[in-house]
């Protein structure tokens, strides 16, 4: 064949693989708390192409092991295949692609809205809808934060927003198992 001509693609090799499964994927790995870990497993995802949506770190009940909270697009990535080098990585011990409906997640943001006088009371009744507390006050802003599901943040901030939203943080979802109802 030519440089240039192109390949024949047939109908059936454009569609969908069945592995990609549409939904989002929560990925809680527990690592051996050490310096570069993060690291490499950033760079595994980054080598291999594959986009991280949120991202969090912190310590277990261990100090010598951190819990990694990934989410990822499963319609974008098959994720059997980075699980699976994920695995090949010496400092992750465990990796757990999480179940939405046997998960608890919770993500937790930071609000600063401008909030003059005549507004504020709209922004704090949001604030009491949303069951976010308000967290600093000034003469023009105040700052709130949110705990709850993705869709609880971003309707909250899709409320502040035409009030003039000054700066948002997010910390990205942690996930934990549900426990079983026999336990």
């Amino acid at each position: 064949m030519e440089a240039g001509t192109p390949e024949l693609v047939k109908l059936e090799d454009l569609e969908a693989s069945r592995a990609l499964t549409g939904r989002k994927h929560v990925l809680s790995l527990l690592v051996e708390n050490k310096p570069g870990v993060l690291a490499r497993i950033a760079g595994l995802f980054s080598r291999r192409g594959f986009n991280i949506d949120t991202l969090a770190v912190g310590p277990t009940d261990d100090p010598d092991v951190s819990r990694i909270t990934l989410t990822l697009d499963g319609a974008v990535h098959p994720i059997d295949q980075v699980t699976k080098q994920l695995h090949k990585l010496v400092n992750v011990l465990k990796i757990r692609d999480m179940e939405p409906d046997q998960t608890i997640s919770r993500e937790m943001a930071l609000f600063r809205v401008q909030a003059a006088v005549d507004g504020r009371a709209e922004i704090m009744h949001f604030a009491e809808i949303f069951r976010a507390k308000i967290v600093d006050v000034s003469r023009r802003t105040l700052t709130i934060e949110v705990t709850g599901s993705n869709d609880k943040i971003d309707a909250f901030e899709r409320m502040v927003r035409p009030h003039g939203l000054i700066e948002m943080a997010r910390t990205g979802e942690v996930a934990i198992a549900r426990s079983r109802p026999d336990q």
